[in-house]
């Protein structure tokens, strides 16, 4: 079963147990916050993936790339919460204190491995400002917003020391895979080809595409192009260099080819992108 809930135009809140929840790579303006219950998921944050585990919290800036992988084996439970910073730092967080935003902003995206009673307060949060959401009472969307101050007080508190361990994966698999990430991360705006990981990871290509696809869902092309189109938001969006530029510095060789790439993700050309951007300014 799959809920929806929508508490204004600023915040999203939604739980999902079931089977079918495969999201697409993708990006948003809003920050995310994510809560891992149960099953068995890899979860891709731009280059890096990590291997879920119950009570992990993952902090996101919206507008890296990320998706989970989601194994349909096992029952997949999680809760995400999703809002917008600017109307955060305007109506809720309160004037005298620490910018409770600076997790997101500073640290981009993390993930909390949450143990004991911290694990169980999370949950608990989420499942009241469900309940809040729920509610009919006039005062229900205030309760909303004070729960919410405070479980971003609560996840500041945890990112005092951010975490810095290196990624455990459990099987060379994952490991693999991350290296190919981390390459496409170094070489995306180049000529990137099977042949050419090959030669820098000493491994199958055929193996390589294989298993890229098993853990992460996608090709190692389709993550490739949505690295590229992800970079050419980001350029759009500053406005500063011509469009047909943009398209070649991400690593395409014809505007042409650029164009149609960027349509069939976004459902826009580059240039209906960048206007709607500017508008939106």
């Amino acid at each position: 079963m799959s809920t929806q809930h929508k508490i204004a135009k600023p915040f999203t809140i939604g739980t999902s147990s079931d089977y079918n929840v495969q999201i697409p790579y993708h990006t948003h303006f809003h920050y995310e916050i994510y809560y891992f219950h149960s099953g068995k998921a890899n979860y891709l944050i731009n280059d890096r993936i990590y291997v879920l585990e119950p009570g992990d919290l993952l902090l996101m800036h919206g507008m890296t790339l990320h998706c989970a992988n989601v194994d349909p084996s096992e029952l997949y439970h999680r809760s995400t919460l999703h809002f917008d910073p600017y109307y955060f730092k305007q109506f809720i967080q309160p004037p005298f204190a620490a910018d409770l935003l600076a997790p997101f902003q500073k640290l981009q995206n993390v993930r909390l491995q949450l143990k004991g009673e911290d694990k169980l307060e999370v949950e608990s949060v989420f499942a009241k400002l469900v309940q809040f959401h729920n509610e009919s009472s006039a005062y229900a969307f205030q309760r909303f917003q004070a729960l919410f101050l405070e479980f971003m007080i609560i996840i500041n508190e945890h990112c005092k020391q951010p975490l810095q361990a290196i990624a455990a994966f459990p099987s060379p698999k994952e490991h693999h895979v991350q290296s190919i990430i981390s390459y496409v991360e170094k070489h995306y705006a180049d000529d990137v080809t099977l042949n050419a990981i090959q030669a820098e990871l000493h491994l199958s290509k055929y193996y390589l595409a294989k298993t890229f696809k098993e853990v992460t869902g996608m090709t190692i092309f389709q993550f490739l192009m949505q690295r590229r189109i992800y970079q050419a938001k980001i350029e759009l969006i500053e406005g500063k260099q011509p469009i047909t530029d943009i398209g070649y510095e991400v690593g395409f060789k014809h505007p042409s080819h650029f164009s149609r790439a960027f349509k069939l993700q976004m459902n826009l050309t580059p240039e209906q992108y960048r206007k709607q951007h500017q508008l939106r300014s």
